[in-house]
This record gives C-alpha cells, sequence and structure tokens, in this order.
C-alpha cells in the first residue's frame, strides 16, 4: 500500500461523512479533525478510524495544517466531507505513487448541484490541489486558501465526485459566509469599488458563466448558477463598500 494518509475536516456532517469514508476506506491512516460537531458525525468517524480529533474552528487554512501536524505517512490526500473517491481516482493515484513523477498533483472535481453535474459555468475540472507531501508543505489564505508547492505540480486525469450544496438554501447560506470573507479581505488590502464597477460585475459575471463557458447548455440549472454567480460578486462588493463607508469611520 502506498505511504499515503488521507485528511478530512468536519463539522455535521453527519449527511455525508459516511459515503466520504467508505470512499477512502482503502487508506490506512485517515486523520479527522472536526469543528465540535452536534451531530453524529464523530461517531460515524470513529467506525472508520481511531484518528479523530477536535478543534475549534478559526479558518481553513489553521485546521488542515493542524491535521498535517498529525499526519505520519509521506503523502496527503486531502478530502471533503462532501467529497467521494471514485475507484478509477483510487486506482490512479496508487499508481502513480508507486513511482511520483511531481511533488503535488491537481484533482479535478465533478460538482453537482440541483441533481445535475454542473459541467459547464466553469464548475468543471475544477482543479484543485490535494495530493501532496504532508511534511514539507503548509496552507496559507483567510479566504480560498492554498497550499505553496516545494517543488513540480502536475495534474491527474480522474476527478473526485463533489456534492457542492444540499440546496438553494444551503448555498445562499455559503454565498453570504463566502462574500462576508472575501469584502473583509479586500477591506484589509485597502480595496474600494466605485458604484459603476459594482453595477457592472455582477453583469459580467452573468456573461461569462451563461454565455461564455456554456451555461445555457445546462437549462435551468445553468441559469441558476450563473445568476447566483452575479449575486455573489455583487453581493461581495457592496459588503466591501459598506465596511469602507461605516466601518472606517469608525476607526478613525
Amino acid at each position: 500500500m502506498a505511504d499515503l494518509a488521507a485528511l478530512v475536516l468536519t463539522y455535521n456532517e453527519e449527511g455525508n461523512i459516511k459515503e466520504c469514508l467508505e470512499s477512502i476506506n482503502w487508506i490506512e491512516e485517515i486523520v479527522v479533525i472536526d469543528s465540535y460537531s452536534s451531530d453524529n458525525t464523530i461517531a460515524i468517524a470513529k467506525d472508520y478510524t481511531d484518528r479523530v480529533y477536535q478543534r475549534k474552528f478559526y479558518d481553513f487554512a489553521s485546521q488542515r495544517n493542524f491535521a498535517l501536524d498529525k499526519i505520519e505517512a509521506t503523502w496527503v490526500l486531502v478530502v471533503d466531507a462532501d467529497e467521494r473517491v471514485t475507484l478509477e481516482l483510487k486506482d490512479e493515484i496508487l499508481n502513480l505513487l508507486t513511482s511520483p513523477q511531481a511533488d503535488a498533483y491537481k484533482i479535478p472535481r465533478k460538482n453537482y448541484f440541483l441533481g445535475s453535474w454542473i459541467k459547464y459555468c466553469g464548475w468543471y475540472p475544477d482543479y484543485t490541489l490535494r495530493l501532496f507531501k504532508a511534511q514539507e508543505n503548509r496552507y496559507s489564505g483567510l479566504v480560498h486558501e492554498g497550499v505553496k508547492i516545494k517543488g513540480k505540480v502536475d495534474k491527474v486525469n480522474n476527478a473526485f465526485i463533489h456534492y457542492t450544496y444540499r440546496n438553494l438554501n444551503h448555498y445562499l447560506s455559503k454565498i453570504n459566509h463566502y462574500t462576508s470573507l472575501d469584502a473583509e479581505k479586500k477591506y484589509k488590502a485597502g480595496k474600494k469599488k466605485g458604484l459603476a464597477y459594482i453595477i457592472l460585475r455582477p453583469m459580467v459575471e452573468f456573461i461569462k458563466k451563461f454565455i461564455l463557458k456554456k451555461g445555457f447548455l445546462l437549462g435551468m440549472p445553468g441559469l441558476i448558477v450563473s445568476v447566483l454567480s452575479s449575486y455573489y460578486q455583487f453581493l461581495k462588493y457592496i459588503k466591501l463598500w459598506e465596511l469602507n463607508q461605516f466601518k472606517s469611520g469608525r476607526e478613525e
């Protein structure tokens, strides 16, 4: 078996975690970091691994770095609770780790939403860096955290299955959370945007997702994703405007 560990973060994932861990039960070292779930996530996870730890959530980067410090294997596969590793991806990973030609690998994702694989709208192949040497690399960044790899990065062919959002309410709650983080990051960097930008940026985003990225080929799911992507941009920049209008005044 490959010198490989799996890293999984959880918080109230009882509806996902069993299928996730089933898909990686071929990995001997599975490390789960839980942010004090109030459901059955912990109990389910302990059926698959005794390496389950609880830690207060501050941000994804520090949470994953906490997990990396506990990993003993040379390589780590980072898997989200709402993702599944297919048999084809498993076989590809095991094969490439017999003689690695890179120091890290990006893995594509098939994102499912509203009962459909969102093949367009820029949602596929959605490469994300998830396979790398655990002892040599660490995460950084508050929003859209990433790993700065020391060495060559390559890509694999087979994809994760990603059940990205349970429903529209779940998507909207995520949008609200991430736009707040994005706006705060831009505010701290001194960014400001005027009225014209706030009007035009969402329009450009819709055209990009629905027309240029072929969202129209998906019918209603493509329209919904394109509109919500546009709304994300609008919400992010009005939150930035709000911070500049009111928070700056309080700090003076």
